[in-house]
């Protein structure tokens, strides 16, 4: 039996080592997170033992020792309670037991083993959001039973390490846990060799968390930017707020821009736009707390705008003024970019006097026609931007002297010169517009201008046709006659602007008639006729009283009687002597 050597005693260490430093990596997959670790963590769970090197006893009568490489047992249990005093050191009580295996016969029990343990040491722990692995080294009181030889206690060391899984605030997962365990024993007289424990202790459980309080709120930040849109030159100023960092520590701001020349070290600074182009930019504030990793960021963004002039528009009121009169210019101007403005104005001819939205414009020094106003306005951008608008006034030449009034005995005269004449049985009752010769008319043309004269003198004033007939015709056949006479010649005054309530008619038929020697009278009065035309006149007496009973005498309201000038001269006068009436045109 002793010719079982040791084994491999240092494969177990190696082994370890190599374990804990897998953890180690594997943990450190989660960036470390500022969370407040527990106060106190209790672990149980269950614990298998490797003891990793043969045990040597001799039983009591025996002539020669025995030994035996002791096979692992998985027959255990763990249990451990450690203090943290910060998130990476703690004090931990730990303590696991391994059963004996329970079986009978030497053969069948010299390979078996318990082990139990008490122990205290150090615990650190690195801690990240999810995983902590941590290492412990640990001395206490091991018991080292075997199933085959007595007991035997001795003080004895584990090193090793573990990784443990967050679950919540409260539970955790050890996933595993692996420590070297030193001890030494002896089952035999001194000529046997020690038992030298260099084994191997797993395990793996549950972590109940206590105390530590809920993990910190990790800090933010917030940027702002005033104003928001500028015209490049303008300052903008950036100002960063942080939130959630420790009061007692000092938070650094650290700025920066895209495309933008941003600097300082305080949670405001300015940014200077001149020279950008139009277009958005950023700016990112970076704040750190003094002495610890914890940071936090933010951003804003502004815009420098495309530089746009403002828009003028401008009024003349009134468009249209005298000579040596005013003009009120009303200039409706904006700016896009709300800018301030200034006003200014100029003219072709006139004077201006001054220069806010609204300006006067006097023309005493100009002449009559248009005169063109310029309205223009600039913002106070560097340069300025401008606009301009037109308007125009146009200057009156003045009024020339009124005519001087009529005077009104002449008018009233001119009024009472004539008598209107009309052919054979004209009008016709089928066609009453026909039967007014041309020289008729211009004489009811001239007579209708006089009359609107004299209306303006004296609004009351009426003319009163009077219509007559020779006497050729029946009684109710003249009647009917002058009355389309009357109505004809009242028809061409109104034409000419006569208002028809300032005309009086009435139809006398062949009443009133003029006699032969009448007529000889006013063929010897008539002015332009000469002796000889006289004689012609008086030769054909018959027929000139005939027409001259074809009338409608005008005359005022006042009472007096028309001058009966027979219009001897007129170029359609023999149209007017005629004694044939023609036929009437075809009824309708």
């Amino acid at each position: 039996m002793l010719a079982q050597s040791k084994s491999h005693p240092g494969r177990i260490p190696a082994m370890l080592s190599a374990m804990f430093a897998l953890l180690c990596a594997f943990g450190t997959v989660a960036a470390a997170q500022d969370q407040p670790p527990p106060k106190v963590e209790l672990f149980a769970g269950y614990s298998f033992w490797i003891p990793g090197e043969p045990i040597y006893g001799q039983l009591p009568g025996a002539l020669s020792p025995l030994s035996s490489r002791v096979e692992g047992n998985p027959r255990g249990m763990g249990a451990s309670a450690t203090y943290d005093f910060n998130r990476w050191f703690g004090l931990t009580l730990d303590g696991s037991i391994d059963l004996n295996s329970g079986e009978t016969g030497l053969a069948d029990r010299i390979d078996d083993a318990a082990f139990a343990n008490i122990s205290v040491g150090p615990k650190l722990t690195y801690r990240t959001k999810h995983f902590a692995p941590f290492f412990e080294v640990l001395v206490g009181g091991h018991r080292y039973s075997s199933d085959a030889f007595r007991d035997h206690s001795k003080i004895g060391f584990m090193i090793g390490g573990g990784l443990d899984i967050k679950l919540s605030r409260h539970f955790a997962l050890r996933l595993i846990q692996a420590d070297y365990v030193y001890s030494n024993y002896r089952f035999a007289p001194p000529t046997v060799p020690d038992t030298e424990i260099r084994g191997l202790r797993a395990q793996t459980g549950l972590i109940l968390l206590l105390g530590g309080g809920a993990p910190p709120v990790p800090p933010s930040a917030a940027c702002s930017v005033q104003p928001a849109e500028v015209f490049a030159g303008e300052p903008v100023t950036a100002t960063a707020s942080g939130s959630n960092f420790d009061p007692k520590r000092t938070v650094r701001y650290n700025w920066s821009g895209t495309g933008v020349s941003v600097s300082g070290n305080n949670a405001t600074t300015q940014v200077d736009t001149t020279g950008l182009q139009p277009g958005p930019y950023t700016v990112t504030a970076n704040l750190s707390e003094g002495g610890k990793d914890r940071t936090a960021s933010c951003s804003a963004r502004f815009r420098v705008r495309e530089p746009r002039p403002p828009v003028i528009s401008c009024t003349a009121d009134p468009a249209r003024v005298r000579a040596a009169g005013t003009s009120t210019i009303t200039s409706n101007a904006s700016s896009p970019g709300g800018r301030r403005l200034t006003y200014s104005y100029s003219a072709s001819a006139g004077e201006i006097s001054g220069n806010g939205e609204t300006t006067t414009l006097y023309t005493r020094t100009a002449q009559p026609g248009r005169i063109t106003v310029n309205c223009n306005v600039s913002d106070d951008h560097t340069p300025p931007l401008t606009a301009s608008s037109t308007t125009s006034v146009y200057v009156e030449a003045p009024p020339p002297p009124p005519p001087p009034a009529p005077d009104i005995k002449q008018l009233e005269a001119r009024l009472d010169l004539h008598s209107i004449y009309f052919q054979t049985a004209r009008p016709y009752a089928n066609d009453p517009e026909a039967g007014l010769l041309e020289s008729q008319k211009e004489i009811l043309r001239s007579l209708a201008e006089d009359f609107k004269t004299y209306l303006s003198y004296k609004p009351d004033a009426h003319l009163i046709l009077g219509g007559y007939a020779d006497p050729r015709g029946t009684e109710d056949y003249n009647i009917g006659l002058t009355q389309r006479r009357v109505d004809r010649t009242k028809s061409v005054l109104v034409e000419h602007g006569v208002p028809a309530d300032h005309i009086d008619t009435q139809s006398f038929g062949k009443e009133d008639q003029l006699t032969a020697d009448q007529i000889k009278d006013l063929i010897a009065q008539d002015p332009d006729l000469t002796q000889a035309d006289r004689q012609q006149m008086l030769d054909n007496l018959h027929v000139m009283v005939l027409a001259n009973n074809r009338r409608v005498d005008v005359s005022l309201a006042s009472g007096q009687q028309s001058t009966r000038r027979y219009p001897f001269n007129a170029k359609d006068f023999l149209a007017l002597i005629s004694t044939k009436g023609g036929k009437e045109p075809p009824k309708p």
